[in-house]
């Protein structure tokens, strides 16, 4: 098996791909030890000690170093731990029941106003269509959060998060594809 390794523009993320499906759909980021328990290979990353962050997407995954590491002592151990899991066909996920199941709540989602309902379904679909693909691209993904008064409050995730070039993305990027699409939009902003 051979696993294929891109660059992102965070220097601290390098996105595996294994060539196969990751995430059947969606995707799924893990920013701690705590929450990485939900996935034997999360876990099982974060174990090696230099990993700040791991992020599931379709078809890879994206390791974070933490600050001061080097990749190149990390990524052997990174890219043996991926073959091992992936060659013998381990659960992403760990088994358990639906009581076992918490979702944490989204401090940072925003109440949409009813009002806004269409303009608000021009800007999910924008992002979903235009963004998200080519943030998958760079290993990340930017997840909708609101729309109040004119701002889009947008999560980003995997790569994105932390990235120098993040908010250059957002404000001359997103911020711009947004505003030339759906007028209402004035301002795009982080959460």
């Amino acid at each position: 098996m051979l696993i294929e390794t891109e660059l992102t523009p965070n220097p601290a993320t390098i996105k595996f791909l294994p060539g196969r499906a990751v995430m059947g759909a969606g995707t799924r980021d893990f920013a701690s030890p705590e929450e990485a328990e939900a996935s034997p290979l999360a876990d099982a990353l974060f174990g090696l000690g230099d990993v700040t962050g791991v992020f599931f997407g379709s078809n890879f995954v994206s390791v974070t170093i933490a600050p001061g590491s080097q990749w190149s002592d990390v990524k052997p151990d990174v890219l043996a731990t991926l073959l091992d899991h992936f060659s013998a066909n381990m659960p992403l996920f760990a088994p358990g029941s639906a009581a076992g199941i918490t979702v944490p709540a989204e401090a940072e989602d925003f109440a949409d106003d009813p009002q806004d309902a269409e303009i608000v379904e021009q800007i999910r679909e924008l992002i979903d269509t235009r963004v998200r693909p080519a943030v998958a691209n760079d290993g990340g993904d930017i997840i909708y959060r609101g729309f109040d008064k004119g701002t889009v409050y947008l999560k980003m995730q995997g790569a994105c998060s932390g990235c120098p070039s993040s908010s250059a993305t957002l404000k001359n990027g997103i911020e711009q594809l947004l505003k030339h699409y759906v007028p209402e939009v004035t301002e795009v902003r982080a959460v």
